[in-house]
């Protein structure tokens, strides 16, 4: 089982309005990147677990009813009698999202140290990513359980920065750095890349990170496809999938989870295994994320794909 960290929080996103009414529709849809990781996960088969901070309110138990359905484990989620985190989306003419969040306070950035409870030897894996890298305290409790488990279990690490969250592109950068170091797979985006280290190409973070803990590195661009970087067998490249884009919400994290259930699907979900892994593995995971990834992009809003529906 892999065990996600992170948030749970409802995307809200604005239908195109009439210029001469006073009203605005909106919809509101389950999400966040770990959250949606986890999604993922369990529509395309592997069993996992979220862990994080959870609201007592209307929408913190919906998003705890979704996860359930969905298959997902609910059993590391703790619980806050505090709000559920909005994140308001405004999408680009190009189905680019950009992001304002309604979050101090809220219920998955109050997880401390003394919430977690000791993990089982079903978790093989472990995930983090997201403003619940750098957002305290959850942000110090999850840096203390990486620091626990980096050497019994797998880990895997998705940046996703959000500046609108954290503006602080320092803390971001020292955080990240902190996660990466302990994390065995790592999956990062050219745009976040940019952000973090404006004016460095995105290949010498990648390469530099092998030289830590990691075994593998993917840099996601999007349109542009995929780059797969391993510590004993080389650089791949993986096209991206040609498709109608309706927008790109939830596509990270539809890749992110695509590499994890591979993982999962061929045993290779352990720091032993990933050390032994081929070629030919590592390319059919890459091309098994960017089809995933591509499908959520035919869709509105982060609609992950089921296992039957990628080749």
């Amino acid at each position: 089982m892999y065990l996600v960290c992170g948030e749970a929080l409802f995307d809200v996103f604005s239908a195109p309005a009439d210029a001469h009414s006073n009203r605005l529709t909106l919809e509101a849809v389950a999400g966040g990147s770990p959250f949606n990781v986890a999604i993922g996960l369990a529509r395309l088969g592997a069993p996992v677990a979220l862990l994080g901070g959870i609201s007592t309110d209307h929408f913190g138990q919906r998003l705890r009813k979704v996860l359930e359905n969905e298959g997902v484990d609910s059993s590391h989620l703790i619980e806050f009698d505090a709000p559920t985190t909005l994140a308001m989306v405004a999408l680009s003419a190009n189905g680019a999202p950009a992001y304002s969040f309604r979050g101090k306070g809220c219920a998955d950035r109050l997880v401390e140290q003394s919430h977690l409870q000791s993990l089982g030897d079903d978790i093989r894996g472990i995930h983090f990513g997201s403003y619940s890298l750098v957002t305290p305290p959850v942000a110090d409790a999850l840096l203390s359980l990486l620091k626990d488990e980096q050497a019994r279990r797998l880990i895997s690490l998705d940046p996703n920065i959000r500046l609108n969250v954290e503006p602080d592109l320092e803390r971001w950068r020292e955080r990240v750095e902190a996660f990466a170091a302990h994390a065995h797979v790592i999956k990062v985006s050219d745009e976040d890349l940019a952000l973090l280290y404006p004016g460095v190409a995105p290949e010498s973070i990648a390469k530099r990170w092998l030289t830590e803990r990691a075994e593998v590195v993917v840099l996601t661009r999007g349109s542009q496809g995929a780059e797969l970087f391993s510590r004993r067998n080389g650089q791949f490249y993986a096209a991206a999938n040609a498709v109608t884009v309706r927008d790109t919400v939830g596509a990270g994290d539809t890749f992110q989870a695509a590499l994890l259930t591979y993982l999962h699907e061929h045993q290779l979900d352990t720091v032993q295994a990933l050390a032994k892994v081929d070629s030919s593995e590592l390319e059919q995971m890459l091309k098994f994320a960017t089809a995933a990834a591509a499908i959520t992009c035919s869709r509105r809003g982060p609609d992950l794909p089921h296992r039957y529906e990628i080749d």
